[in-house]
């Protein structure tokens, strides 16, 4: 049998201009229900790839209820992909403000939140799955509000989605996207992700994660120091590192560094930096270009083959190239391979 590694490939998107596809595969269900208020998305498998879209940082300054005119191209983009999911990776609003925001504004901002993003996925019937960032609802000693307020904004949405396991709900949950095991984390802190989370993942993994094709993480903070001026900024966790190699999770996606990119661990572990979508583009370690700002579209095929492309402003139609990205990222005596260059 291959490795994990060799299952990798990388496809270049050719058909990233393409209308997108027509879901009419017979033997998938896509079925909404409505029960007391809340949906429930049920998915069964079919012969095509689960595509997801991942999305990050779309905040913008201190307090705003304001965003970039990107963020509405990039719905509108979405809405053309028509992905099984959208997920975030954290920072979807402009809170840890010093002073500390009111209740009154950190709604507003959920609110403005909800308006351009939330509401059109929901119409379309896209599931919209969350890891909170640092500006969402910090853990840091004063920002309790903000979290108080995450938890009231989110909580009904993310049992919406049908959670398989609520550790913290909803700071930290699994969720089922078709073949797909979502695990979302509350990391908004450098350092050792809190035990009550690890043995959370590592529960949850045990129970569900020998039934999805694919398992998928997602957080705020990497594992790896990717952007300039962020290196420091990064979950300082061998535990963790060793949990999802030793349960075989596929892809760990994070935010907070503002650049994309995308490497395979010796373990087979995908890791990727997901690009900023409206906060200040950061260049990559070793580099000094800033890429555009942009959104990355994640395709994961029956065959157990993984598509990863970063699209980028000011359409999204657009692709980033490999060629443009270090071969690598090192941290230590270890070292992430770019995604395209392992076969």
């Amino acid at each position: 049998d291959r490795s994990r590694a060799d299952r990798l490939r990388h496809r270049p998107f050719e058909m990233m201009n393409s209308p997108p596809r027509q879901r009419t595969h017979r033997r998938r269900i896509h079925r909404c229900t409505v029960l007391a208020g809340f949906f429930a998305l049920v998915f069964a498998a079919g012969s095509h790839a689960e595509r997801l879209v991942v999305l990050s940082d779309l905040n913008g300054p201190y307090g705003s209820t304001d965003y970039n005119p990107r963020i509405e191209a990039a719905v509108a983009r979405i809405l053309e992909l028509r992905p099984d999911a959208v997920l975030v990776t954290g920072d979807m609003v402009a809170g840890q403000s010093w002073p500390t925001l009111s209740r009154d504004r950190l709604t507003a901002m959920w609110d403005a939140f909800h308006e351009r993003i939330s509401t059109p996925l929901r119409a379309a019937g896209i599931p919209l799955a969350v890891a909170p960032g640092n500006h969402d609802a910090s853990a840091s000693r004063g920002f309790e509000l903000d979290r108080a307020v995450y938890a009231d904004e989110w909580r009904d949405r993310i049992s919406e989605l049908g959670p398989l396991e609520s550790g913290g709900p909803p700071f930290f949950y699994a969720v089922a996207v078709g073949r797909v095991l979502v695990i979302a984390l509350d990391a908004t802190l450098p350092g050792e992700l809190p035990a009550e989370q690890r043995r959370f993942l590592d529960e949850v993994l045990q129970r569900h994660g020998p039934r999805f094709r694919f398992r998928v993480v997602v957080a705020h903070l990497p594992l790896w120091p990717f952007a300039q001026g962020r290196e420091s900024e990064i979950l300082r966790d061998p535990e963790l590192e060793e949990l999802l190699s030793s349960r075989r999770v596929d892809l760990f996606l994070s935010g907070h560094h503002h650049a994309f990119w995308a490497g395979v661990s010796t373990a087979g572990v995908v890791h990727v930096s997901v690009g900023s979508l409206a906060g200040a583009v950061r260049p990559l370690v070793g580099t000094r270009d800033r890429q555009p700002h942009g959104m990355t579209l994640i395709n994961l095929k029956p065959s157990g083959e993984v598509e990863i492309t970063a699209l980028v402003e000011p359409d999204f139609r657009s692709v980033l190239p490999w060629s443009k990205l270090p071969q690598s990222v090192v941290r230590g005596e270890k070292e992430l391979t770019r995604f395209d260059r392992v076969h």
